[in-house]
């Protein structure tokens, strides 16, 4: 279960083989190297890393080389396509998460939150610790912590400032497990409430119509929503997603394969494509 604090510490030491891995790319080093690195010999680091990710180190370390990210995206672009065409967001059993996105009206974007009550807390994740808030309307807000807990929730009431705030465990700790179980989404249905412009909530959307397991570039969701030349517009909503996850960001690369930038870490973004990736291709995909 995702809410294991077992499996959310195990992250750290993923995120450090990763970094690791990044810092010496060009050598391509070896498994032992990777787990002499975090201190951990081969066959702990196998059996921690399988356990966290679902699939073995090697297979995993596959999908963070930039050369399969361009492969991905060359058929990921193919998939998209055809989801497009037939007027679905998501593709197969994998992907059968159903969110439904409600914009606030003009006044209540202005309002900062007045009159919403936002119940939050922090839970751990296959992916560190993440602040979730949300209200009756849905889901608000999905992030990692990234430098502490209380600059999580800083930012969160910086964000809807307005609002009354309710530290609740209970409240949102269903909410977690089928965030960050691929197999679990379908079984829950999941509501946003997302607080954008017209622009950013556009380009919010675009992002639910990429699969797990999918990614695609800044060019393709500009000219998705028909701004083909907005892409320093388009990489600004992008960053400023205010659910983590859910509203899949983090499957955007650019145009060249780099992994490129991502507000909780490279190092995560990478780590949350390699395991969609890797959870994906252990099930048949249809349509």
């Amino acid at each position: 279960m995702d809410s294991n604090p077992e499996r959310s510490q195990d992250y750290h030491l993923i995120e450090k083989a990763i970094r690791f891995i990044e810092a010496n790319a060009r050598r391509q080093p070896e498994l032992e190297e990777i787990a002499a690195a975090v201190g951990l010999s081969e066959a702990h680091f196998q059996r921690k890393f399988t356990r966290w990710a679902g699939i073995s180190p090697k297979r995993f370390l596959q999908f963070l080389t930039s050369g399969n990210a361009k492969e991905l995206l060359a058929q990921s672009e193919s998939l998209l396509t055809t989801t497009h065409q037939v007027g679905l967001s998501s593709l197969g059993r994998l992907h059968d998460l159903f969110i439904s996105t409600e914009a606030v009206t003009p006044g209540e974007y202005k309002s900062r939150g007045a009159g919403i009550t936002i119940r939050y807390a922090i839970h751990p994740t296959p992916f560190g610790k993440c602040l979730i808030g949300t209200t009756e309307r849905g889901i608000c807000h999905l992030g990692f912590v990234q430098t502490s807990e209380g600059k999580a929730i800083d930012h969160l009431v910086t964000e809807w400032s307005q609002a009354e705030m309710i530290e609740d465990h209970y409240a949102t700790a269903g909410l977690i497990e089928p965030i960050f179980e691929l197999g679990q989404r379908g079984q829950q249905k999941l509501r946003l409430f997302l607080r954008g412009t017209n622009f950013q909530i556009k380009v919010w959307e675009a992002l639910l119509s990429i699969p797990a397991g999918a990614v695609t570039t800044y060019e393709n969701i500009a000219t998705q929503i028909g701004k083909p030349s907005a892409l320093r517009a388009v990489g600004s909503a992008v960053g400023h997603n205010p659910v983590a996850v859910l509203i899949p960001c983090h499957r955007v690369l650019r145009k060249d394969g780099e992994f490129g930038n991502y507000r909780y870490g490279t190092a995560r973004k990478k780590a949350l494509l390699g395991w969609e990736s890797g959870i994906s291709n252990q099930y048949s995909v249809s349509s």
